[in-house]
């Protein structure tokens, strides 16, 4: 590392192409991650921005016009807060995810892989309370 630690990018910004309403899936996320969209952004717009406010990666929701064609290659593993795996499973469902994998194990590990409505796929982990 030394000299050049200093030196190296930083990300910024998570990007998601879809081929709905960017707002739409930005309301998704924000209720999925209680991250607020932008004052500015609006349905209809061609994109939709979620801000960390602890200052991490901001989401950005882009209309682009191709659908998605393959398993994505980076997605979220998301860890619970206050809930078990199981209720933030059921709470995803309810704001739109679909679920398409259950890989819990016998001893409580694993995860569960869903969907946003663009088919963007993410994972559910197993949170402090189970």
């Amino acid at each position: 590392m030394g000299e050049s630690a200093g030196l190296n990018p930083t990300i910024r910004t998570l990007t998601f192409d879809c081929t709905g309403d960017p707002y739409d899936l930005g309301l998704f996320w924000s209720e999925l991650l209680g991250r607020p969209l932008d004052d500015d952004d609006k349905p209809g717009d061609p994109e939709a921005l979620l801000r960390d406010p602890s200052g991490g990666p901001t989401l950005l929701f882009v209309r682009v016009p191709e659908g998605k064609s393959a398993k994505n290659r980076i997605h979220f593993d998301l860890q619970p807060q206050g809930r078990t795996r199981a209720q933030e499973v059921a709470r995803a469902v309810s704001l739109g995810a679909r679920q398409i994998a259950d890989h819990t194990r016998p001893d409580g590990g694993g995860w569960v892989t869903l969907t946003d409505p663009e088919g963007n796929e993410f994972c559910v982990e197993r949170g402090e309370l189970g």
